[in-house]
């Protein structure tokens, strides 16, 4: 999988996704969004048993900005000679084995995943940036919203980094590998609120999302696997 995915992208390069401008101003948002979720971890009770106001009005704040982001990327396509929505996702579902065959690749890449991420975490050691755990669902309506956060988080996140960004790079550079390291990177520098080492995780993870969506030319897979990772981050937990 990773072979073919990492070669170089043969024949004339991909047609950019959106002007560079365009592009300009994604990384913008980006870096918006991550101070915003800075701003919202730096606000969170520092002791976890400390009592908070309450996660529905963040859970709607990156709901709403992940959209925003899509919306973005949607305005981009529609630009002559820009990439549309639809064949940034690529891939079809024009019958039951074509979902399932997807079903059953995110399903494997999970596995995959999870694995990665269970090794690279005991590689870097624990991260002493501040917790995160003030974001965990806790009664049914916030389990609710966090499975729509999640969902979200799957078919937004995988477009924008894996299908814009990555597809971006790949025209500008000629190179799938290229395209999928900085991706990757950027998508790992946009946790940096959660320390250092677990930008370097979320950089190899990012890394294989996008090995993923350069193998399967869809995003399809990697956002069904993104949101059940999501989902499954916290929902064992804290479901009643």
């Amino acid at each position: 999988m990773a072979t073919d995915a990492m070669q170089p992208v043969r024949g004339p390069k991909p047609r950019r996704v959106a002007p560079l401008g365009h592009t300009a101003g994604m990384l913008l948002l980006l870096a918006a969004v991550s101070l915003g979720l800075f701003s919202m971890q730096s606000a969170s009770p520092s002791a976890p048993g400390e009592p908070g106001r309450g996660n529905v009005p963040v859970y709607l704040a990156v709901i709403g900005c992940e959209w925003m982001l899509v919306g973005y990327v949607w305005l981009g396509g529609q630009r002559a000679g820009a990439v549309p929505l639809r064949d940034l996702i690529g891939g079809r579902w024009g019958s039951a084995k074509a979902v399932l065959r997807d079903i059953g690749v995110a399903a494997g890449f999970w596995v995959v995943w999870s694995l990665v991420a269970i090794g690279v975490n005991i590689l870097v050691g624990p991260s002493h940036a501040k917790s995160l755990a003030f974001l965990n669902p806790h009664g049914a309506v916030e389990v609710a919203l966090w499975v729509m956060m999640s969902l979200t988080a799957g078919f937004c996140e995988e477009l924008v980094y894996r299908g814009y960004l990555q597809r971006q790079v790949a025209s500008l550079t000629g190179s799938a590998s290229l395209a999928v390291l900085i991706q990757a990177v950027i998508f790992g520098a946009g946790h940096w609120y959660q320390g250092l080492r677990m930008v370097f995780v979320i950089t190899v993870l990012g890394a294989l999302f996008g090995v993923l969506a350069q193998w399967r030319k869809s995003l399809r897979p990697g956002m069904i696997s993104h949101a059940w990772s999501d989902i499954l981050n916290v929902i064992p937990i804290h479901l009643p």
